[in-house]
């Protein structure tokens, strides 16, 4: 770790932030499924976070391995409380907990085997807090991605294109292990989970929705914590040539299509917290997509559907050529 606080992400990171006494508090949001091998750490993690008004509510999913026990004998086992999760893998899990957990403070959501970096919350709530109260507001941020060691780190991939419900529609950018949630944000969310059944992940859903309600998406280039990559990580780092074939596998396959399925019915149930301007920009989407190549290509374009980069825009272009968009 000493040789990882000299790189020049961690100085960039930590830089113009100074830790206060009176930071409002934050509640993090963490799902569990067999979390045994890496959540001391990441409770260490938390536990050595400069901002300390924090607590934590759990939700174990499936057969405890042990979590549930690491949970009660933590030095910090005082702020954190348990419940049971719905026993549907990582994304109904998330939602269970938006759903659960009482609205109007900071929410901070958490992986289980990850590693916080000691500045991560106050950072964001630092951010966050130039935001109008009543305007909802996201912050997420880079990470550094590590081996299952927390060694060999590198940076993620920068995000070059502002936040924008056009660009949520068709792709994530955030990463749900560094969002977090200002107070107005955090009720929009607990609302909309009782309107949605299903999302393909709960942080695309988180920036969907945010930039739908017209709300404020900061994104921070300077990493909030180690992003730890393993056989068990449901998405993995979105970066590299290795990850741009597995986008490609997935329009070629249809899973992209029917992530797509999923999203936009998890939308237009949810729609009725959008601004105008989005309810039709969806309307829109979801008409286009079942129209001649033609007229689905003059409409997409119209809509200003996009993503990152190049290469990521010609993959999603090629998704809507062959109908699997």
């Amino acid at each position: 770790m000493a040789m990882l606080q000299a790189t020049p992400e961690w100085q960039t990171a930590v830089c113009g932030y100074e830790a206060r006494a009176d930071w409002p508090p934050v509640t993090v949001l963490m799902a569990v499924h067999r979390g045994a091998a890496h959540l001391p750490e990441q409770l260490d993690s938390l536990t050595d976070q400069q901002h300390k008004n924090w607590s934590l509510v759990a939700s174990i999913d499936g057969e405890d391995d042990g979590s549930g026990d690491i949970l009660e004998a933590h030095p910090s086992a005082a702020r954190i409380t348990r419940i049971a999760g719905p026993g549907r893998g990582a994304a109904a899990n998330f939602l269970h907990l938006m759903r659960e957990v009482e609205p109007g403070s900071y929410w901070a959501f958490s992986d289980q085997d990850d590693f916080w970096l000691p500045h991560k919350l106050g950072r964001a709530v630092e951010r966050l807090e130039d935001m109008p109260w009543n305007t909802p507001a996201m912050y997420h941020s880079r990470s550094l991605v590590t081996d299952v060691g927390l060694d060999n780190h590198r940076l993620s991939a920068a995000r070059p294109r502002p936040p924008s419900f056009a660009n949520a529609l068709v792709q994530n950018i955030a990463g749900g292990n560094t969002i977090v949630l200002n107070p107005a944000a955090s009720r929009l969310v607990h609302a909309a989970s009782h309107d949605v059944e299903d999302v393909v992940v709960h942080d695309w859903w988180l920036y969907q929705l945010i930039t739908g309600a017209g709300g404020t998406v900061i994104h921070d280039d300077a990493p909030s914590l180690l992003y730890r990559q393993h056989g068990d990580n449901l998405i993995g780092a979105n970066d590299g040539m290795r990850a741009r074939a597995s986008r490609l596998r997935m329009v070629l396959d249809g899973t992209y299509k029917t992530w797509m399925e999923v999203n936009l019915a998890a939308l237009q149930a949810c729609a009725k917290h959008f601004t105008p301007e989005n309810r039709s920009l969806l309307r829109r989407l979801v008409i286009a997509r079942h129209q001649p190549l033609a007229v689905r290509m003059k409409m997409l374009r119209n809509v200003g559907i996009h993503r990152q980069t190049q290469f990521a825009s010609s993959v999603m272009w090629l998704s809507v050529i062959l109908g699997r968009l």
